[in-house]
Protein backbone atom coordinates (compact mmCIF):
# COMPACT_ATOMS: atom_id res chain seq x y z
CA UNK A 1 0.00 0.00 0.00
CA UNK A 2 2.48 2.35 0.68
CA UNK A 3 3.98 1.69 -2.56
CA UNK A 4 0.42 3.11 -4.37
CA UNK A 5 1.08 6.79 -4.31
CA UNK A 6 4.74 6.33 -6.04
CA UNK A 7 3.47 4.33 -8.83
CA UNK A 8 0.41 6.73 -9.27
CA UNK A 9 2.96 9.60 -9.13
CA UNK A 10 5.53 7.47 -11.89
CA UNK A 11 2.26 7.13 -14.26
CA UNK A 12 1.29 10.49 -13.96
CA UNK A 13 4.10 12.36 -14.45
CA UNK A 14 6.16 9.99 -16.14
CA UNK A 15 3.87 7.70 -18.17
CA UNK A 16 1.44 9.90 -19.40
CA UNK A 17 4.13 12.11 -21.62
CA UNK A 18 5.93 9.08 -22.35
CA UNK A 19 2.79 7.58 -23.99
CA UNK A 20 2.58 11.63 -25.58
CA UNK A 21 6.01 11.50 -26.90
CA UNK A 22 5.82 7.46 -28.38
CA UNK A 23 2.23 7.94 -29.68
CA UNK A 24 3.14 11.60 -31.21
CA UNK A 25 6.22 10.61 -32.79
CA UNK A 26 4.71 7.06 -34.62
CA UNK A 27 1.90 9.49 -35.95
CA UNK A 28 1.08 12.34 -38.69
CA UNK A 29 -0.73 15.21 -38.19
CA UNK A 30 -3.86 13.53 -38.14
CA UNK A 31 -3.45 10.63 -35.90
CA UNK A 32 -1.96 8.29 -38.50
CA UNK A 33 0.30 5.62 -37.79
CA UNK A 34 3.62 6.64 -39.74
CA UNK A 35 7.93 6.44 -39.10
CA UNK A 36 8.31 9.45 -41.39
CA UNK A 37 8.72 11.44 -38.39
CA UNK A 38 11.54 9.53 -36.93
CA UNK A 39 13.06 9.38 -39.89
CA UNK A 40 13.19 12.73 -40.33
CA UNK A 41 14.27 13.03 -36.60
CA UNK A 42 17.70 11.18 -37.64
CA UNK A 43 18.16 12.24 -41.22
CA UNK A 44 17.70 15.53 -41.92
CA UNK A 45 20.77 17.75 -41.63
CA UNK A 46 19.80 20.41 -38.68
CA UNK A 47 18.42 17.31 -36.62
CA UNK A 48 21.81 15.46 -37.33
CA UNK A 49 23.81 17.94 -36.30
CA UNK A 50 22.03 19.31 -33.15
CA UNK A 51 22.78 15.04 -32.39
CA UNK A 52 25.71 14.89 -32.93
CA UNK A 53 26.84 18.33 -30.96
CA UNK A 54 25.22 16.69 -28.20
CA UNK A 55 26.67 13.34 -28.15
CA UNK A 56 30.19 15.41 -28.58
CA UNK A 57 29.67 17.92 -25.88
CA UNK A 58 28.20 15.73 -23.36
CA UNK A 59 30.87 12.83 -23.87
CA UNK A 60 33.90 15.12 -23.62
CA UNK A 61 32.55 17.38 -20.75
CA UNK A 62 32.10 13.59 -19.05
CA UNK A 63 35.13 12.31 -19.87
CA UNK A 64 36.98 15.62 -18.14
CA UNK A 65 34.91 15.65 -14.97
CA UNK A 66 35.46 11.82 -14.68
CA UNK A 67 38.96 12.14 -14.72
CA UNK A 68 39.12 15.69 -12.67
CA UNK A 69 36.84 14.52 -10.56
CA UNK A 70 38.23 11.08 -9.86
CA UNK A 71 41.61 12.71 -9.16
CA UNK A 72 39.80 15.36 -6.49
CA UNK A 73 38.16 12.45 -4.82
CA UNK A 74 40.94 10.60 -4.30
CA UNK A 75 43.09 13.17 -3.28
CA UNK A 76 40.37 14.06 -0.76
CA UNK A 77 40.30 10.95 0.40
CA UNK A 78 43.88 10.56 1.26
CA UNK A 79 43.97 14.12 2.97
CA UNK A 80 45.55 14.21 6.69
CA UNK A 81 42.62 15.30 9.12
CA UNK A 82 43.44 18.00 11.23
CA UNK A 83 43.23 15.97 14.57
CA UNK A 84 43.87 12.71 15.67
CA UNK A 85 40.22 10.53 14.48
CA UNK A 86 38.90 13.42 12.94
CA UNK A 87 37.44 14.34 9.70
CA UNK A 88 39.69 16.21 7.43
CA UNK A 89 38.97 19.52 7.03
CA UNK A 90 39.31 19.11 3.06
CA UNK A 91 36.70 16.40 2.64
CA UNK A 92 34.31 18.04 4.82
CA UNK A 93 34.91 21.31 2.41
CA UNK A 94 35.05 19.49 -0.65
CA UNK A 95 31.99 17.41 0.10
CA UNK A 96 29.65 20.24 1.01
CA UNK A 97 30.60 21.93 -2.01
CA UNK A 98 30.44 19.27 -4.31
CA UNK A 99 26.81 18.73 -3.33
CA UNK A 100 25.72 22.31 -3.74
CA UNK A 101 27.43 22.48 -7.01
CA UNK A 102 26.76 19.20 -8.74
CA UNK A 103 23.08 20.78 -8.64
CA UNK A 104 24.34 24.16 -9.57
CA UNK A 105 22.94 24.92 -13.46
CA UNK A 106 20.35 26.60 -15.98
CA UNK A 107 20.08 30.43 -15.78
CA UNK A 108 21.97 31.40 -12.48
CA UNK A 109 25.12 29.38 -13.69
CA UNK A 110 25.25 30.82 -17.01
CA UNK A 111 24.74 34.15 -16.03
CA UNK A 112 27.86 33.47 -13.25
CA UNK A 113 30.28 32.23 -16.75
CA UNK A 114 29.28 35.57 -18.70
CA UNK A 115 29.78 37.46 -15.52
CA UNK A 116 32.85 35.88 -15.32
CA UNK A 117 34.27 35.05 -18.95
CA UNK A 118 32.27 36.87 -21.13
CA UNK A 119 33.59 39.64 -23.01
CA UNK A 120 33.83 42.37 -19.97
CA UNK A 121 33.78 39.76 -17.48
CA UNK A 122 35.83 39.29 -14.23
CA UNK A 123 37.97 36.88 -15.59
CA UNK A 124 38.37 38.04 -18.61
CA UNK A 125 39.43 41.35 -17.77
CA UNK A 126 41.73 40.39 -15.69
CA UNK A 127 43.59 38.00 -17.68
CA UNK A 128 43.41 41.10 -20.45
CA UNK A 129 45.40 43.06 -18.18
CA UNK A 130 47.78 40.38 -17.84
CA UNK A 131 48.35 39.68 -21.40
CA UNK A 132 46.31 37.16 -22.47
CA UNK A 133 43.10 37.74 -24.21
CA UNK A 134 41.24 35.12 -24.67
CA UNK A 135 38.80 36.86 -27.41
CA UNK A 136 41.73 37.80 -29.63
CA UNK A 137 42.60 33.72 -29.63
CA UNK A 138 39.07 32.88 -30.89
CA UNK A 139 37.63 32.22 -27.39
CA UNK A 140 33.86 32.96 -26.84
CA UNK A 141 31.73 32.36 -24.15
CA UNK A 142 28.71 31.09 -26.33
CA UNK A 143 30.44 28.82 -28.47
CA UNK A 144 30.19 24.77 -27.94
CA UNK A 145 33.60 25.18 -26.13
CA UNK A 146 32.33 28.03 -24.01
CA UNK A 147 29.24 25.73 -23.64
CA UNK A 148 31.54 22.80 -23.04
CA UNK A 149 33.78 24.45 -19.67
CA UNK A 150 30.17 25.20 -17.84
CA UNK A 151 29.34 22.09 -18.28
CA UNK A 152 32.60 20.52 -16.58
CA UNK A 153 31.76 23.05 -13.70
CA UNK A 154 28.99 20.58 -12.92
CA UNK A 155 30.38 17.60 -13.82
CA UNK A 156 33.39 17.47 -11.69
CA UNK A 157 31.35 17.75 -8.41
CA UNK A 158 29.42 15.05 -9.63
CA UNK A 159 32.15 12.75 -10.35
CA UNK A 160 33.18 13.58 -6.23
CA UNK A 161 29.81 12.25 -5.27
CA UNK A 162 29.36 9.29 -7.05
CA UNK A 163 32.57 7.84 -7.44
CA UNK A 164 33.69 8.85 -3.11
CA UNK A 165 31.90 5.70 -2.61
CA UNK A 166 33.54 3.21 -4.49
CA UNK A 167 37.31 4.87 -3.65
CA UNK A 168 36.44 4.13 -0.07
CA UNK A 169 35.12 0.54 -1.03
CA UNK A 170 39.60 -0.13 -1.41
CA UNK A 171 40.65 -2.12 1.25
CA UNK A 172 43.93 -1.15 2.81
CA UNK A 173 44.81 -4.24 3.22
CA UNK A 174 45.18 -4.89 -0.97
CA UNK A 175 47.63 -2.05 -0.64
CA UNK A 176 49.30 -3.37 2.18
CA UNK A 177 49.31 -7.06 0.79
CA UNK A 178 51.10 -5.61 -2.79
CA UNK A 179 53.67 -3.49 -1.19
CA UNK A 180 54.75 -6.87 0.89
CA UNK A 181 54.75 -8.33 -2.94
CA UNK A 182 57.19 -5.75 -3.99
CA UNK A 183 54.67 -3.89 -5.85
CA UNK A 184 55.10 -0.12 -7.16
CA UNK A 185 52.21 2.74 -6.50
CA UNK A 186 52.04 1.73 -9.97
CA UNK A 187 51.37 -1.36 -9.81
CA UNK A 188 49.10 -1.53 -7.17
CA UNK A 189 46.61 0.87 -9.10
CA UNK A 190 46.97 -0.48 -12.59
CA UNK A 191 46.67 -4.32 -11.69
CA UNK A 192 44.30 -4.01 -8.11
CA UNK A 193 42.76 -0.65 -7.58
CA UNK A 194 41.41 0.50 -11.43
CA UNK A 195 40.46 -2.56 -12.32
CA UNK A 196 38.48 -3.06 -9.13
CA UNK A 197 37.11 0.77 -9.70
CA UNK A 198 36.63 -0.12 -13.68
CA UNK A 199 32.93 -0.86 -13.25
CA UNK A 200 32.13 2.55 -10.96
CA UNK A 201 34.33 4.45 -13.05
CA UNK A 202 32.35 3.47 -15.65
CA UNK A 203 29.02 3.56 -14.46
CA UNK A 204 29.28 7.12 -13.25
CA UNK A 205 30.49 8.22 -16.70
CA UNK A 206 27.27 6.97 -18.11
CA UNK A 207 25.69 9.68 -15.12
CA UNK A 208 27.73 12.25 -16.25
CA UNK A 209 27.09 11.83 -20.32
CA UNK A 210 22.78 11.50 -19.76
CA UNK A 211 23.63 14.27 -17.32
CA UNK A 212 25.06 16.73 -20.14
CA UNK A 213 22.96 15.30 -22.94
CA UNK A 214 19.41 15.99 -21.25
CA UNK A 215 20.47 19.91 -19.82
CA UNK A 216 18.67 22.60 -21.46
CA UNK A 217 18.43 25.45 -19.59
CA UNK A 218 21.99 26.48 -19.02
CA UNK A 219 22.57 25.90 -22.78
CA UNK A 220 19.39 27.97 -23.95
CA UNK A 221 20.51 30.67 -21.01
CA UNK A 222 24.04 30.70 -22.86
CA UNK A 223 23.90 30.40 -26.15
CA UNK A 224 20.68 31.78 -27.08
CA UNK A 225 20.12 28.61 -29.23
CA UNK A 226 22.55 29.42 -31.17
CA UNK A 227 24.69 26.35 -30.87
CA UNK A 228 22.39 22.93 -32.31
CA UNK A 229 21.66 20.63 -29.31
CA UNK A 230 19.43 18.10 -28.83
CA UNK A 231 17.01 18.91 -26.41
CA UNK A 232 17.13 23.10 -27.99
CA UNK A 233 15.92 21.30 -31.08
CA UNK A 234 12.85 19.82 -29.46
CA UNK A 235 11.84 22.82 -28.00
CA UNK A 236 11.96 24.64 -31.50
CA UNK A 237 10.47 21.72 -33.28
CA UNK A 238 7.40 22.02 -30.24
CA UNK A 239 7.12 25.69 -30.39
CA UNK A 240 7.16 25.81 -34.68
CA UNK A 241 10.75 27.99 -34.73
CA UNK A 242 11.89 26.93 -37.14
CA UNK A 243 9.43 24.63 -39.12
CA UNK A 244 5.77 24.95 -39.06
CA UNK A 245 3.94 21.57 -38.74
CA UNK A 246 7.05 20.07 -37.17
CA UNK A 247 5.86 19.02 -33.59
CA UNK A 248 5.61 15.27 -34.35
CA UNK A 249 9.27 16.07 -35.55
CA UNK A 250 9.92 17.32 -32.17
CA UNK A 251 8.43 14.72 -30.17
CA UNK A 252 10.59 11.97 -32.71
CA UNK A 253 13.39 13.96 -31.16
CA UNK A 254 12.20 13.68 -27.97
CA UNK A 255 11.82 9.91 -28.52
CA UNK A 256 15.79 9.59 -29.68
CA UNK A 257 16.61 11.04 -26.57
CA UNK A 258 14.54 8.86 -23.85
CA UNK A 259 16.00 6.21 -26.01
CA UNK A 260 19.75 7.51 -25.32
CA UNK A 261 19.02 7.94 -21.80
CA UNK A 262 17.54 4.46 -21.46
CA UNK A 263 20.24 2.88 -22.75
CA UNK A 264 22.86 4.85 -20.46
CA UNK A 265 20.93 3.97 -17.58
CA UNK A 266 20.72 0.32 -18.33
CA UNK A 267 24.72 0.47 -19.08
CA UNK A 268 24.59 2.16 -15.57
CA UNK A 269 22.77 -0.48 -13.59
CA UNK A 270 24.89 -3.35 -15.14
CA UNK A 271 27.95 -1.80 -14.31
CA UNK A 272 26.69 -0.89 -10.90
CA UNK A 273 25.47 -4.81 -10.34
CA UNK A 274 29.29 -5.17 -11.39
CA UNK A 275 30.74 -3.00 -8.89
CA UNK A 276 28.55 -3.70 -6.12
CA UNK A 277 30.39 -7.14 -6.21
CA UNK A 278 34.05 -5.53 -4.46
CA UNK A 279 32.00 -3.35 -2.43
CA UNK A 280 30.17 -6.79 -0.31
CA UNK A 281 33.50 -7.99 0.08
Amino acid sequence: MGLVPFVAYLLVFLGGPLYFVVSGALSDPDGLPTLDNVIASVTQPQYRAAFTSSIVLSAGTALVGAVAGAFLAQAVLTSRPTRAGGEPVLRRIVSTASGVLAYFGGVPLAFAFIAALGQTGLATQFLRAAGVDLYASGFRIDSLTGLALTYVYFQIPLMVILITPALEGLLPQWREAAENLGASAWTYWRRIALPVLAPALGGAALVLFGNAFAAYATALALTSGSIPLLPTAIASALSGNVLAGAQNVGLALGLDMVLVIAVVMVGYVLLQRRASRWQAR
